[in-house]
């Protein structure tokens, strides 16, 4: 989708001088913006011009683009993820921009819906992945991404009215964001088993390539968090597709026994954001 002359004027007006020299001549076109209140946009470029994607937002979004330009530039030397070309926030209203590589490859949820029979072979690489990031030394991340400051926003979403009862899991539908609540909180005590997580590991923040994962994006919500956080999520991802890839990505990661009271926890701890 191409983007109105008024909306561009917009995302530009403020935005520093060296930001909007380096995006010009590209061709707007709306993304998907994920999990945050971020705008997305995709820059195609013209010639030997690179393809780039830029995040804009205002306020708590603003905030959310600056944590996921920390993480990207962490995780830069440990993994594939889009390079941080330049980023920039200004105040009144508070507002800003990151502007990355885009990466090449297909998500796999993509890859997926277009030929189901990849899925083993998906999963696999999934699993891959999964074990190389969450062997990651957790000594080395400056970002928690714990259940407990998890739970703790999840209460300023509550409060402040922002989730979204009509988007829960099918297994949640007709649940109110007080049951959800309180069934979080049957789950408790937690024991942490501690790596580096993606913090939201779904099909759609993986990109694959050549029977491979080329990267992943949307790394904002990563840090030092129990191992179930990334694998509730796309456990949850797979079972759109197939129950038996579930069980194949646990027993490719390295699981026999899944616990299932971390899955719990962690699926419903998503429905709050």
């Amino acid at each position: 989708m191409t983007i109105s002359k008024r909306t561009l004027a917009a995302v530009t007006a403020a935005m520093p001088a060296s930001m909007a020299a380096a995006v010009a001549g590209h061709g707007w076109a709306r993304g998907d913006g994920g999990a945050s209140d971020a705008a997305v946009y995709c820059l195609q470029g013209q010639g030997a011009a690179p393809d780039l994607y830029l995040k804009h937002g205002v306020e708590a979004a603003a905030a959310d683009i600056a944590d996921e330009m920390a993480r990207l530039r962490w995780l830069a030397p440990y993994l594939p993820v889009p390079a941080v070309r330049q980023f920039a926030r200004a105040a009144d209203p508070d507002q800003a921009w990151l502007l990355m590589t885009a990466m090449p490859g297909t998500t796999a949820s993509a890859l997926l819906e277009a030929n189901p029979a990849l899925g083993p072979a998906v999963v696999d690489a999934l699993a891959a992945f999964l074990r190389r990031l969450h062997a990651i030394p957790v000594r080395d991340c400056p970002f928690d991404a714990g259940h407990a400051l998890r739970l703790a926003q999840a209460r300023q979403r509550i409060d402040g009215g922002l989730v979204d009862a009509d988007d829960f899991d099918a297994e949640r539908a007709g649940w109110t964001v007080t049951q959800v609540w309180a069934a979080l909180h049957g789950c408790l005590p937690l024991a942490p088993d501690l790596v580096v997580t993606h913090g939201d590991f779904s099909l759609d923040n993986i990109l694959m390539r050549e029977g491979a994962v080329a990267g992943c994006i949307d790394v904002g919500r990563a840090g030092v968090a129990d191992r179930y956080q990334d694998l509730a999520i796309v456990w949850r991802s797979l079972g759109e597709f197939d129950a038996s890839l579930q069980q194949r990505l646990l027993r490719a990661y390295g699981i026999v026994d899944a616990d299932q009271g971390k899955l719990q926890f962690h699926l419903l701890l998503d429905e709050l954001f």
